[in-house]
């Protein structure tokens, strides 16, 4: 019951934040159409020195018919700046040079490239995953971009973490705002905050310029020598990143602290006096950022990884030692393997983007991978020579299938709820999940078939049959929430399915 509790509390942090600024945008059902037009002479060049110099032009707007005038554009990007294309990702600010212009609310959007991304999905899956488990994190979508009136490439568009995103998750904006980059480790390095300057970087009241808090963070977290949970959970919300850690390592996202130990903000709410944990820049999920691994190996690495040597990731050993905290990071693994990362959780999410996309991808002039990269790379592991980090990258339902298998072999002794579909072939599926108007109850063969929906305390709301393997089913008149999926006369333990209209 307390999993189920737990996942409404998602349910109901993803409908407050589906209400703000940037939601008609991010709710948008179609592709965005985003169009950049430079008047200047080379604008080319003056936006590669932006790049080195870190400063906008300005250019015209229009994303989907709505036009901004004297909007503020950069290249942005480490990694993905460095290939031959012209396809460079992209900032945009729109109150850069007009005082409070925006587009639904939202002062900046990043415009990403996906450089290393045959299918263009890694970045929305794992983002969409995040915020539907109610994980801090940006949303995004998809634009067909163009410069000048010339199609430039399907991008990804995310939210920028500012204050309007702050606002948005924790109804404040005026706490610190950190971002772990270079190389934001968490290690103790002493009490002097300019031991601290080089390795992250002050995002928020830079004019003020105080530090105390993340070292006092970092002090607690690295010196307290029992009972951690105690005395950290005042001051970090630790619930939330153990959500959000559990994620990184079944996505196998090792560009972010559980890897390369960046990628990340910490912000500290000032209406809570805890510090929260920000995602970012999840482009390398599924296993692309490989640490030196082959697809085999991150489709088998423990649940328990950080990038050695010991103590080289404090947040995520001090945690595993923690017996408060291990309980709670194995519960929201079995939790995620049960509904959210499995083949019935989605595979049909996987292609009802590709769906969503593949015109947009065919036409892409600047793409970075061909049309039958795009196509293999949705289910199966391909291999590209010359590609940056590893010719082997992982199929995407290939990887959530094996990676699923791989962990729930690890933690089979723990999870109790719903481990017999782990350990032998479903009786049925439930999809798309969470769901809003429909969904479709699958079964492996043509027979008959009942099934009931019931609500969290098992009163019977629906009551069907069927006598093929495919049985769609209205749920447009359940009310948000979670309910369980149950074959009547079998011993399998349900399916969890949550209703999001």
């Amino acid at each position: 019951m307390k999993q189920f509790l737990t996942l409404l509390l998602f349910f109901h942090y993803t409908a407050l934040f589906a209400q703000n600024e940037g939601a008609n945008f991010h709710a948008y059902q179609n592709i965005h159409e985003i169009r950049l037009t430079f008047h200047q002479n080379a604008y080319w060049d003056s936006l590669i020195d932006g790049y080195a110099g870190d400063f906008y032009i300005k250019a015209d707007i229009e994303i989907d018919g709505v036009s901004l005038a004297d909007c503020g554009v950069k290249i942005k990007g480490n990694s993905s700046y460095n290939n031959p294309s012209v396809k460079k990702s992209f900032k945009l600010d729109f109150n850069e040079f007009v005082n409070a212009q925006n587009y639904d609310g939202l002062k900046k959007l990043n415009l990403n490239n996906s450089f290393k991304d045959p299918t263009l999905l890694r970045e929305k899956l794992m983002f969409d995953f995040l915020n539907a488990n109610g994980c801090y994190a940006p949303r995004a979508h998809f634009a067909n971009v163009y410069i000048n009136d010339q199609l430039w490439g399907l991008y990804t568009t995310v939210e920028e973490i500012d204050k309007t995103f702050l606002s948005n998750a924790f109804q404040d904006d005026k706490g610190n705002l950190f971002k772990g980059d270079p190389s934001g480790d968490l290690k103790w390095l002493g009490a002097q905050q300019s031991l601290y300057e080089p390795k992250y970087e002050l995002k928020l009241n830079e004019s003020l310029n105080d530090w105390t808090d993340l070292i006092t963070f970092i002090n607690t977290l690295n010196n307290t020598p029992t009972n951690l949970h105690e005395a950290l959970n005042p001051i970090f919300d630790s619930e939330n990143f153990i959500k959000t850690w559990a994620a990184h390592n079944l996505f196998a996202n090792l560009d972010s602290y559980i890897g390369s130990g960046h990628n990340y903000y910490l912000y500290h709410d000032s209406l809570t006096s805890q510090f929260k944990f920000i995602s970012w820049d999840v482009n390398e999920a599924f296993g692309n950022f490989n640490m030196g691994m082959s697809v085999p190996q991150l489709e088998q690495m423990t649940m328990n990884y950080f990038s050695p040597p010991s103590g080289n990731r404090p947040l995520i050993e001090k945690l595993l030692a923690d017996s408060t905290y291990y309980a709670m990071y194995e519960n929201v693994i079995c939790t995620y393997l049960d509904y959210n990362f499995s083949p019935a959780g989605m595979y049909h999410r996987i292609d009802s983007l590709a769906n969503l996309i593949r015109s947009s991808v065919y036409a892409d002039p600047n793409k970075f991978f061909t049309n039958q990269q795009f196509e293999d790379n949705l289910s199966n592991t391909i291999n590209v020579p010359g590609t940056p980090g590893g010719e082997n990258i992982a199929g995407l339902k290939s990887f959530i299938n094996n990676r699923r298998n791989a962990v729930a072999t690890q933690i089979a002794d723990y999870c109790l709820l719903g481990m017999d579909e782990l350990k032998s072939s479903p009786t049925f599926s439930v999809y798309p999940n969470p769901s809003s108007n429909e969904v479709t109850i699958e079964t492996p063969g043509n027979s008959n078939h009942s099934f009931v929906i019931c609500d969290l305390q098992g009163k019977v709301l629906k009551t069907l049959h069927t006598s093929s393997n495919i049985l769609k089913v209205n749920v447009s008149d359940l009310a948000n929430g979670v309910y369980f999926v149950q074959e009547t006369n079998s011993s399998d333990k349900g399916k969890m399915l949550i209703i999001a209209h």
